[in-house]
């Protein structure tokens, strides 16, 4: 496969870059990405679907105080990709240079090494995972009634070029490994399992780390666990969150209101609260790029700055956000390395990669133990958040009664319901056992979606709103 540089040689992006400024814009960048999507889905025995698609383009962005010019072409001919240029450029109107930027190569570091490139693996060798999960999956319980799988991968390469001078080229890869399965019993209550995983991994990942098998039996036995559910009770009560996916309750009820774009315009309740305290002296929440071969790790963000580790909150106190270059500009602060976008033909926005809570100190045995009665939330579906005032609302997937110390009956229809800052101060006991979520996360925002890795330890919550169908 050729380098992208090869596709559109350094004189050209240098080019670019002084055309997209011509009009005296305050900033300007390139987004060159070439991309291999291949997903295999099966169901009922048979491999239902089974696609291919690649995906070549530029975009080019120009900055003008506020305001975003944004232009992209799936044409790399040197005049398409001028037009392209000049479209971008027309936000600004002082008039600006035009001589060619002198470009830089910035030196990246290695978080994701992948070999071979997923989209080497033969299709056969996709599909022997997906039938050996099924097997698995049937023979687990003579109650599972259906299985779905599906094997994604993404191979993703990207050179940037900006008029500040920096030139830097990523290879991205993805994988996902995914089964849904449905059980019943002889009364016909229908329940649902999911599990699965990946990140920047290399094929083998499914060989030792998340067997087919694995992630078929875990997903067998979340849909076996809720067969004969209660309703679940309403009302406030005490809530414990398993570790690792339980995060993505963070991640909405949290984390959304920390990128930058809703602080500058106000839109966020964290606006103004830099320094103050916005949860328990017992929070610390992370965002972390560069962790190796999660799903939301990054080298460099999609506007050529490093991925970073950044502290959000820190022993209760809102210490920082996730800023990416527009926000960095309007509001004096630097990039964190959060800009990113979904592909060539969307404008980078900040955004979370791995958001989690950093481990306590108690006993995840003594948190559950502290709990006369209460709920604990095994997994999450999906969840909605208003930004502006913090209010969620999540689904449990999974969930259990909690009756002097000890898990009991499963729940069914359960919601949590809440304030993200409430919610966080409400937070009496933080457990040692900190995980990250298999490698499932995406995140959806304007439009765009991208990869994100959630985690937490156990948590309890005091007071939190349960929405169930009966009250205690």
């Amino acid at each position: 496969m050729s380098s992208l540089r090869n596709l559109v040689p350094l004189s050209l992006l240098e080019e670019l870059v002084a055309l997209a400024m011509s009009k005296g814009g305050d900033f300007a960048d390139v987004y060159l990405e070439r991309s291999q999507l291949n997903s295999i889905a099966l169901e009922e025995h048979k491999i239902r679907t089974a696609s291919h698609s690649s995906s070549l383009g530029v975009g080019v962005r120009v900055m003008a105080g506020t305001e975003v010019g944004y232009a992209y072409s799936d044409d790399l001919e040197p005049k398409a990709l001028r037009e392209t240029a000049l479209v971008a450029a027309a936000i600004a109107h002082t008039g600006g240079r035009t001589e060619p930027v002198s470009m830089k190569t910035i030196a990246l570091p290695s978080r994701y090494p992948v070999v071979p490139v997923p989209d080497a693996v033969p299709p056969r060798e996709k599909v022997a995972l997906l039938m050996r999960g099924e097997v698995a999956a049937r023979a687990h319980d003579s109650r599972v009634t259906q299985v779905m799988g599906s094997f994604v991968d993404l191979t993703k390469e990207i050179l940037m070029a900006t008029s500040s001078g920096e030139l830097a080229e990523d290879a991205q890869v993805m994988c996902r490994l995914n089964f849904t399965v449905i059980a019943m019993d002889a009364q016909g209550d229908r329940r649902m399992g999911f599990a699965g995983g990946g990140g920047r991994v290399p094929f083998a990942h499914y060989a030792h780390e998340l067997t087919p098998e694995a992630a078929a039996h875990e997903a067998a036995r979340m849909a076996l666990a809720q067969l004969g559910a209660h309703s679940a009770p309403a009302g406030p009560q005490t809530v414990v969150l398993a570790p690792g996916w339980s995060g993505i309750l963070l991640h909405e009820a949290v984390g959304h209101g920390l990128e930058a774009d809703f602080i500058r315009k106000k839109t966020s309740l964290y606006a103004g609260q830099l320094g103050q305290r916005v949860a328990s002296d017992l929070v610390t929440v992370i965002d972390n790029a560069t962790l190796p071969h999660r799903r939301g790790s990054l080298n460099v963000d999609d506007e050529a700055v490093l991925g970073q580790e950044k502290v959000l909150i820190e022993n209760g106190i809102l210490k920082g956000y996730m800023v990416d270059r527009l926000s960095a500009r309007v509001m004096g602060l630097a990039s964190t390395g959060s800009g990113r976008r979904e592909s060539y033909q969307h404008a980078p926005l900040p955004r979370m990669t791995n958001t989690y809570m950093a481990p306590g100190k108690h006993d995840p045995k003594e948190i559950l133990a502290s709990v006369k009665r209460g709920l604990y939330c095994a997994a999450f579906g999906g969840g909605q958040v208003d930004i502006s005032n913090g209010n969620f609302v999540f689904e449990v997937r999974e969930g259990y009664l909690i009756e002097d110390g000890k898990l009991t009956a499963p729940v069914k229809n359960a919601t949590l319901v809440g304030v993200g800052p409430e919610a966080l101060k409400n937070v009496s006991m933080v457990g040692s056992d900190w995980a990250l979520d298999p490698g499932i996360g995406t995140c959806g925002k304007d439009g765009q979606s991208v990869p994100v890795g959630v985690g937490m330890p156990t948590v309890r919550l005091d007071g939190i709103t349960v929405g169930g169908t009966h009250v205690r």
